[in-house]
């Protein structure tokens, strides 16, 4: 009698690191099938993904890549850059796409509007943005840095949203006291250009930032580098 009843402790010991076991390799597998899911998630919402074009730099291939860009619209683009706002550009992709059409064209290439300057219209031209949200772009001007904009406007949306709304939008860095880093994160910008910009400080004037990098560019492109930048009083 006493052997049958360690034989049946014996068993059920053994039944029960079984039944343990099996409940551990199926929550194991439960929580990688958890983990295998949130990368694929988040890939797919990553705003890196699809970077945003400039009109002013990107080439004829990568417009005519865009839905809905006819080789007309194409060359109209060519023809009327660079566009010194995002105004312009709307008006000389109108004839195109009709205002819906517009606003998705929008999420692939803009304009980046200056966040001290840009009109209201302008603005609510980023996909996405609405009156409420064009309000708070303007409640805290002046922005100073980038950071700033980040902090601000992530009181109301997610980091993901900011990442996205950043693409829009630039602030103008000082020509004497900017870094590497912010000379360079100008759009098109490289090495060569960072050195002439660096090579004449102190600037005293904007007159003679003209003076001085006109000598490297056209008077178009001098024009699209000068939204970038200010100089203090």
């Amino acid at each position: 009698m006493r052997n049958f009843i360690l034989q049946a402790l014996v068993l059920g010991t053994l039944c029960f690191s079984a039944c343990q076991s099996n409940n551990s390799q199926e929550q194991a597998a439960e929580e990688a099938e958890a983990n295998t899911e949130t990368p694929s998630q988040e890939t797919s919402t990553d705003v890196s993904a699809a970077p945003l074009l400039n009109p002013n730099l990107t080439t004829a291939e990568e417009l005519s890549a865009i839905d809905g860009m006819t080789d007309e619209a194409v060359q109209a683009v060519l023809d009327n850059r660079p566009f010194l706002n995002m105004t312009d550009f709307d008006l000389a992709v109108a004839d195109f796409f009709d205002p819906e059409a517009r606003l998705e064209l929008y999420s692939k290439v803009f304009v980046k509007l200056n966040l001290n300057t840009a009109p209201e219209a302008e603005i609510k031209l980023i996909p996405g943005v609405g009156d409420k949200m064009a309000h708070e772009f303007e409640e805290y001007r002046p922005y100073l840095k980038m950071e700033q904009f980040r902090r601000e406007i992530g009181k109301y949306v997610d980091d993901e949203e900011v990442a996205r709304l950043k693409q829009f939008v630039f602030v103008p860095v000082e020509l004497n006291t900017a870094t590497k880093a912010e000379i360079l994160a100008i759009p098109g910008v490289g090495e060569r250009m960072l050195h002439e910009f660096e090579e004449y400080r102190p600037y005293q004037s904007m007159e003679q930032f003209r003076r001085e990098i006109g000598k490297y560019v056209d008077d178009k492109e001098l024009s699209r580098l000068e939204r970038f930048v200010y100089l203090k009083d």
